[in-house]
């Protein structure tokens, strides 16, 4: 969601970077970006690890989601990215499933789609704050992947992340990477494909990636 959807990173830099000033802790911006579609939780079990935090956990995340929650409600311009609404709506009427699969809390989730009206869009929204890993690790695609009812082979990845295109391939679907004017430091290399804009891609465009996918595994399959 962040970063393909919809650009709410902005806030969350500010909510982590003021809970951190809080804490009494600073964080460089190199290494504030390795964060990047980690949950919420993920990245306090790695603060809490390496400065030797006293507070728990879940005190942690309360503490940093307040001040999200905050400056969220008091942020007017916060917009969809440019093409991502029409992008959402073409696939929709094209017959194409799509499924969330956010490393954001699901609490923020729904804030955003009921701010934006996207639930009649999806058929599941999957949060990260329901798995032991984030991103790298595979487990919220593959978990959204069986929701779909669909072969990996019939799924594709959007992602702007460096973290969520490894769990894509970790995941063994195809990625689509989202060069994204707002996706800083993220290294793309590794997705199959990669968009500077929505306007690059449409529902036959889709069909025609998944259709080279499957050459490409017949290919394989015949040599091996």
């Amino acid at each position: 969601m962040d970063g393909v959807i919809v650009d709410t990173e902005p806030v969350h830099y500010y909510a982590f970077m003021q809970h951190f000033k809080e804490l009494g802790i600073q964080i460089s911006d190199s290494e504030y970006s390795t964060y990047t579609g980690n949950s919420t939780k993920n990245v306090y079990e790695r603060i809490k690890s390496e400065f030797s935090l006293s507070e728990d956990i879940e005190t942690l995340v309360q503490q940093k989601r307040s001040i999200f929650n905050d400056a969220f409600d008091s942020k007017e311009d916060l917009y969809l990215l440019d093409g991502v609404e029409d992008l959402i709506k073409h696939f929709h009427k094209s017959g194409i499933q799509l499924i969330l699969a956010s490393s954001s809390a699901k609490v923020t989730i729904n804030r955003i789609f009921r701010r934006f009206d996207l639930f009649n869009y999806f058929s599941h929204i999957v949060s990260g704050e329901d798995f032991p890993k984030s991103k790298p690790h595979p487990a919220i695609f593959e978990h959204a992947h069986c929701l779909s009812g669909n072969t990996k082979n019939e799924c594709i990845v959007i992602e702007d992340s460096e973290n969520g295109v490894q769990a894509a391939k970790s995941a063994g679907i195809y990625c689509i990477g989202y060069n994204s004017f707002h996706s800083k430091l993220q290294d793309l290399s590794k997705a199959d494909y990669v968009i500077n804009s929505f306007s690059e891609i449409n529902s036959n465009k889709i069909n025609s990636l998944l259709e080279e996918k499957k050459c490409v595994l017949d290919v394989k399959k015949i040599i091996n």
